[in-house]
């Protein structure tokens, strides 16, 4: 009998420590999450179509990280409504780290402040790694009777409202950059917007429009064929896709300086153990030697940085583009 009860006591302690575990588990939801993750394909959602510095980014990512994970990294181009469609699509999102959305820099800090009533807030996304940047470059049609920086500013005050100048849409940073090189210069050119590069350099190699400031992906390989002229590079220093095309500062414009940027979120709530390996395999990616080949190739800067310095990047271009947006009276429509 003694045997008997010691027996049952046993069997329902076991059970006890069983389903105080199984509780434990539950209220633990994040715990084992990153072990398991991933266990299907992830998708890049990229808010403009193919081309480009985002979808480039995008592209760049994709197989490396692939390979680092055993499953499909899947390249998803949800273009329209100046990166809204894309964006409200992963605020949307199942918080568990298969879809993200690859940001762009002027989408993500310059749409709140142009379009409040906006599908999506900056709070809807967590980060997770900030992957590449570039530079923007000023290249004009063969047309234009300018070859250096100083010639076109000097036709563009002789002549305003002559040129056009292409952006890949209302509040893109091709849109807002060259509204601040206008402000700069005193100058004066038509905005074309266009919904992505694609479609914007089509009309600027014809010569239907004249002008284009935007990142080396779209133009670089057209400079390098003399299709295009490229007077400066809008950085620090000459771009290596680009060593004949001096910066704005060396060609007589300082202070005038444009960098665009792509980083990866999360939809908001995406377990902190899942960001972090995201983010890990993320910068493994990025650092593989062909990685950078390719990079190079496209005019890409690779400068990968984690969750945490990619918030405060957010917040300090945040309150750059809303002083930016303001003065030069940049309106959505």
């Amino acid at each position: 009998m003694t045997d008997r009860r010691f027996t049952l006591r046993a069997l329902a302690g076991a059970a006890c420590a069983t389903l105080l575990c199984g509780i434990a588990a539950a209220q633990s939801p994040s715990t084992g999450s990153a072990q398991a993750f991933p266990s299907k394909p992830i998708t890049l959602v990229v808010p403009n179509p193919p081309g480009g510095l985002v979808d480039g980014s995008a592209r760049l990512l994709s197989d490396p990280l692939s390979r680092i994970f055993n499953q499909s990294v899947i390249v998803d181009n949800r273009g329209g409504g100046s990166g809204n469609v894309a964006y409200g699509m992963v605020a949307r999102a199942n918080p568990d780290g298969y879809t993200l959305l690859t940001s762009y820099s002027a989408y993500h800090v310059g749409n709140p402040v142009l379009s409040p009533k906006l599908p999506w807030a900056q709070k809807d996304f967590v980060p997770v790694a900030l992957i590449t940047v570039a530079t923007n470059v000023i290249a004009v049609h063969p047309s234009v009777p300018a070859n250096t920086l100083p010639e076109f500013i000097a036709y563009l005050k002789k002549n305003p409202g002559k040129l056009s100048y292409a952006s890949q849409g209302n509040g893109s940073l091709s849109h807002v950059g060259t509204e601040m090189f206008k402000l700069r210069t005193g100058t004066s050119m038509v905005h074309i917007p266009y919904r992505g590069s694609g479609s914007a350099i089509q009309d600027v190699l014809s010569g239907q429009v004249q002008v284009f400031i935007t990142t080396p992906p779209s133009v670089m390989g057209h400079v390098q064929a003399g299709k295009l002229k490229g007077l400066a590079v809008a950085g620090k220093t000459r771009h290596p896709g680009l060593p004949n095309v001096p910066t704005t500062a060396e060609a007589g414009l300082k202070g005038f300086e444009l960098e665009a940027w792509v980083g990866i979120f999360a939809p908001a709530g995406t377990p902190p153990d899942v960001v972090a390996k995201l983010s890990a395999g993320i910068k493994q990616a990025m650092e593989q030697p062909d990685t950078r080949t390719r990079a190079n190739t496209a005019g890409i800067e690779i400068r990968y940085q984690p969750p945490e310095q990619l918030d405060a990047l957010v917040k300090s271009e945040t309150e750059f583009w809303t002083k930016t947006i303001k003065s030069a009276g940049i309106t959505a429509d």
